[in-house]
């Protein structure tokens, strides 16, 4: 399978390090061989070390340093958003994000269900096994 997740001007990558952890950006412009210049709609347009960018397939085609208004409606009509959002990857976060906000008795509450899904499961497990013995 060749390589498709390329540093260009339109990737869109996630912030893995920093103040903006977790933050999808677009890369607008390469700076250098360590740099390129990033920005998203609730961000300031900045340098970002290409060490603390993990780029996504996600590719949406925009001109060479464009303005916010127009990366804006890039974005938009790309919807990276969404894309993102139905990605095995976003999913994946948005799943840890949920139980890392889980509070003691939530997560109390997740167990006894885990429990009882185990139990029913168990059960019909049973069941087949019975029906295959006689």
């Amino acid at each position: 399978m060749p390589f498709k997740r390329y540093v260009e001007i339109g990737r869109v990558a996630l912030v893995n390090y920093g103040k903006d952890y977790g933050k999808l950006v677009v890369i607008v412009d390469v700076v250098d061989q360590n740099r390129a210049l990033v920005d998203a709609p609730d961000m300031v347009r900045g340098q970002m070390n290409f060490k603390r960018l993990t780029l996504t397939d996600i590719k949406i085609d925009i001109p060479r340093v464009p303005k916010k208004k127009t990366l804006i409606e890039a974005m938009e009509k790309a919807d990276v958003k969404n894309k993102w959002e139905n990605s095995s990857w976003g999913r994946k976060l948005i799943v840890q994000k949920r139980r890392a906000s889980l509070n003691d008795f939530d997560r109390f509450k997740l167990m006894l269900a885990k429990i009882k899904r185990a139990g029913v499961i168990r059960q019909e497990l049973a069941k087949l096994k019975k029906e295959n013995a006689s």
